[in-house]
């Protein structure tokens, strides 16, 4: 007669055996793996990264101003400091800050930096004219013992290398 007795409230909450289920398991594995993620991508980019970054954004600026210079028919000059740099443009006989274009507006690094201009001519300035063959050089960027260059071709070609 026990057998067909109905099941009681205290025989269906029976603590089961020790042990996880296969879903208990996986679920911690996704959290594990999606926390894991996201100390990996918070814990900042890396130093090399991070200048890459800035010589990409550097590299489609300078392509701009290049542009810019041959259709304003005004030359351009890239001028820089630690803290970042502008962009000036020669009219009526001075150099005057760009202020006038959105794309081509004073801008601050991510954290100050050194950069060095590297020219076959010594130059330690770069400055786009009118010709759309320019003198080709090299800028090294460089921070906290971390360094890229941005190698330009003088025909409007721009690469970065670590």
């Amino acid at each position: 007669m026990d057998a067909l007795r109905p099941a009681t409230s205290r025989s269906l909450l029976r603590p089961r055996s020790g042990g996880f289920t296969l879903i208990e398991l996986l679920v911690v594995l996704v959290l594990i793996g999606v926390l894991a993620g996201t100390v990996v991508l918070s814990g900042g980019m890396g130093g090399r990264t991070e200048l890459s970054y800035e010589a990409d954004r550097l590299a489609q600026v300078l392509s701009l101003a290049r542009e810019e210079a041959q259709v304003r028919g005004a030359p351009i000059r890239f001028e820089y400091d630690r803290e970042g740099y502008r962009f000036s443009i020669f009219r009526d006989r001075e150099w005057r800050g760009m202020q006038d274009d959105t794309d081509l507006k004073a801008r601050v690094w991510a954290a100050p930096l050194e950069l060095r201009i590297e020219r076959p001519d010594g130059a330690n300035s770069i400055e786009f004219g009118r010709d759309a063959v320019d003198a080709p050089f090299m800028i090294h960027l460089q921070r906290d013992q971390v360094s890229v260059a941005l190698q330009a071709n003088g025909l409007g070609g721009f690469e970065v290398r670590p």
